[in-house]
């Protein structure tokens, strides 16, 4: 059987990643799975300074789900340039950094400092505020989506994803807008915002006030999405929102992604990666399938 999937000019083992956020460096789950058998590793996000993240609590669990306020905390472009991708670009395995930042300048910057051996793509986090247009999220503004996609673009030669966000009115004129300014690819969905009151205090439970909600809560949502945008759009889809199984996995690629990425579930199950692509492989085999691609977008209706 083939599990070999290809994002833009990535070239994938098998369609199953870790979510930015939840699988640190990847270095971090090297104790309980092979890193060198899941698709790719996508960073945490990465900035053009380093954060300390926010103050307070920062995670609270929901119904199904979880709630997170981090704040990108990271140690920053350089640090990760000289002291994590070396570590990182010795896995047998793609290589994906997620990068952040406040300005469209920045963003050209990041795509720019990372234009170099040992990164293989770039996933653009859109859901930032544009400190230069008053806070606007450059992620709900089909212009700013697009400013930020045409500027990574022409400052790498790297795969570009532009991983978008959920909290919009219409998320296929997001996908169309970042597909007409270049982007090789799109990631989906980012957190739904979210929010938890401690009714004994009166206070909200993170010290952000709201989070971004994931986990199994939000899987129908994500699913509905990628089937909206995949429809709209002729480059690949890289799924996510709430999966914990290969079952979950294959609905999202017959909703039309082209691979999945895994987040809340690895706090979970940390050798979730590894699992759900063997499962993916138990699944093609039930089902008489040869070539993971089959899946894609097999929806019948």
């Amino acid at each position: 059987m083939n599990l070999a999937v290809k994002i833009g000019n990535l070239h994938l083992k098998n369609p199953v990643m870790g979510a930015s956020g939840t699988f640190g460096f990847g270095r971090e789950y090297a104790d309980f799975l092979d890193v060198n058998e899941i698709g790719a590793i996508v960073t945490k996000g990465v900035t053009p300074l380093p954060r300390s993240g926010n103050p307070g609590v920062r995670i609270a669990e929901t119904p199904s789900g979880m709630l997170n306020c981090i704040g990108l905390e990271n140690p920053g472009v350089e640090v990760f340039i000289n002291e994590i991708l070396p570590e990182i670009k010795k896995y047998d395995t793609a290589v994906i950094v997620n990068i952040s930042a406040g300005t469209v300048e920045e963003y050209a910057k990041m795509a720019y400092l990372l234009d170099i051996d040992g990164v293989d793509a770039l996933e653009v986090n859109i859901s930032c505020p544009n400190v230069k247009e008053g806070g606007i999220v450059f992620g709900t503004d089909p212009k700013a989506a697009a400013a930020v996609t045409h500027a990574v673009k022409t400052h790498t030669s790297k795969t570009v994803i532009v991983k978008l966000s959920p909290n919009v009115t219409d998320i296929v004129a997001m996908a169309k807008a970042v597909e007409e300014a270049g982007a090789d690819a799109i990631s989906m969905i980012n957190t739904l915002t979210g929010m938890v009151i401690d009714i004994n205090t009166r206070k909200p439970l993170l010290g952000n006030i709201t989070g971004g909600l994931s986990g199994p809560a939000v899987k129908p949502i994500a699913v509905r999405m990628v089937w909206q945008v995949a429809k709209a759009v002729n480059i690949p889809i890289i799924g996510m929102g709430g999966i914990t199984c290969a079952e979950d996995a294959v609905e999202f690629m017959l909703a039309g992604a082209s691979a999945v990425a895994v987040g809340a579930y690895n706090f979970v199950e940390p050798s979730a990666l590894k699992n759900i692509a063997d499962g993916i492989g138990e699944y093609m085999q039930k089902h008489g399938i040869e070539d993971v691609n089959e899946l894609i977008g097999g929806l019948k209706i």
